[in-house]
């Protein structure tokens, strides 16, 4: 694969992987994405997971077509960038490592080594030469590792993003970029918000013709949509209005009522999605409630607290920096519900958050009183 006439696409897919970081379903896959620049002087950028080292190796033997390289570009040392760092320092004896200050410590840790007698330290606007491409690097630290650097190529008006801008799957699956970059975003980076903005106004300053991110397909068309959607996620503000509901159910009683409430929405025309917290992907259902500027949260009393896949949702949406949105809560509890206390303590400090009200309270199963308090929320959530 091209990006242009001497950038070549060097990474890999892993059509293997079931959980991306031990927790993120990945049925399209997962691609590792690396590039080479090739000029008067030769710059790989990043490594690939561990177990496709060999693949990589013979991609960037191919795209080097006899070439040796001059560099190798470290922008992030997670592993699944890093792993075949020491791998390529082997193969090609003669090439420097270019990587943050950082990197060079994490480096030292992964490989024992930090390449102390060949390598470039990657300060903020440093530049490297190649012949007729120009690199500069920039600092992104916190996007989502302290050690992150980004690369921008003056000559190709590519900005080499590390994971910025990436998503699941891979680049050449069709999937629509939204909907698995947003389920990316805010799984991975979300927390780092006010980092991103930082990111993006670098960016800003830039002329940006491609993004080559670490995960998923090269960015060539529409680029002020991307980083449009970029500015609403890092800084926390609804894509759209529309109502998520997260519910937990043991019984059924919690899941009709939530269904009830989803019913009346929809007649009202409104956009509601609805996720089953025991058996969807919970990050799936993060990235909804970041999406929308509603949430309601539907949860049995359990132990005289949440149902614990409830518990687990909340977590992932407050360390997350969750924010700006409107809540509703529904509790069930045979003879002591207790799950909207518990919620509303979890998210009292969350910033601009509106609770709503009514609270529904179902007593086992649904009565005409809380029938009657489905309406008054549905009512409510209208805005």
């Amino acid at each position: 694969m091209h990006i242009t006439d001497d950038i070549r696409y060097v990474g890999v897919n892993d059509m293997a992987i079931d959980l991306f970081e031990g927790q993120y379903p990945v049925p399209q896959g997962m691609a590792y994405n690396s590039y080479v620049i090739l000029d008067e002087k030769v710059a790989v950028i990043d490594s690939v997971e561990q177990h496709y080292g060999e693949t990589w190796l013979r991609n960037v033997a191919a795209a080097l077509d006899g070439r040796t390289p001059d560099y190798l570009i470290v922008q992030h040392m997670e592993p699944d960038h890093s792993a075949n760092v020491a791998a390529f320092m082997e193969a090609y004896p003669q090439a420097v490592v270019v990587a943050s200050q950082k990197a060079f410590a994490m480096l030292k840790a992964y490989f024992g080594t930090d390449y102390a007698d060949r390598r470039i330290v990657a300060a903020e606007g440093a530049k490297l030469e190649l012949g007729k491409h120009t690199l500069t690097f920039f600092t992104a630290p916190m996007v989502h590792w302290p050690e992150v650097i980004v690369t921008y190529d003056a000559y190709a008006k590519v900005l080499f993003s590390a994971d910025a801008f990436g998503r699941f799957g891979t680049p050449e699956d069709g999937q629509p970029w939204e909907d698995e970059a947003r389920r990316y975003y805010i799984g991975i980076v979300g927390k780092y918000g006010a980092q991103v903005q930082a990111l993006l106004k670098k960016a800003a300053a830039l002329e940006i013709e491609t993004i080559c991110p670490l995960h998923g397909p090269a960015l060539t068309e529409n680029l002020p949509h991307y980083l449009s959607l970029y500015n609403t996620w890092s800084s926390y503000a609804p894509e759209e209005k529309g109502v998520a509901i997260a519910y937990s159910s043991v019984y059924g009683h919690t899941r009709e009522a939530a269904l009830l409430l989803a019913d009346k929405l929809r007649a009202d025309g409104q956009t509601v999605e609805v996720y089953d917290l025991a058996r969807c992907d919970q990050f799936a259902a993060v990235a909804a409630a970041f999406r929308y500027d509603r949430l309601v949260l539907a949860t049995t009393t359990y132990n005289a607290d949440v149902f614990p896949c409830m518990k687990t949702f909340l977590h992932a949406i407050i360390e997350r920096g969750y924010r700006g949105r409107t809540v509703g809560l529904i509790e069930n509890g045979s003879w002591a519900p207790m799950a909207a206390k518990t919620m509303r303590a979890m998210l009292q400090n969350c910033k601009e958050l509106t609770i709503l009200e009514p609270t529904v309270t179902v007593a086992s199963a649904l009565s005409d009183a809380s029938r009657a308090q489905v309406d008054a929320l549905a009512d409510a959530l209208k805005g």
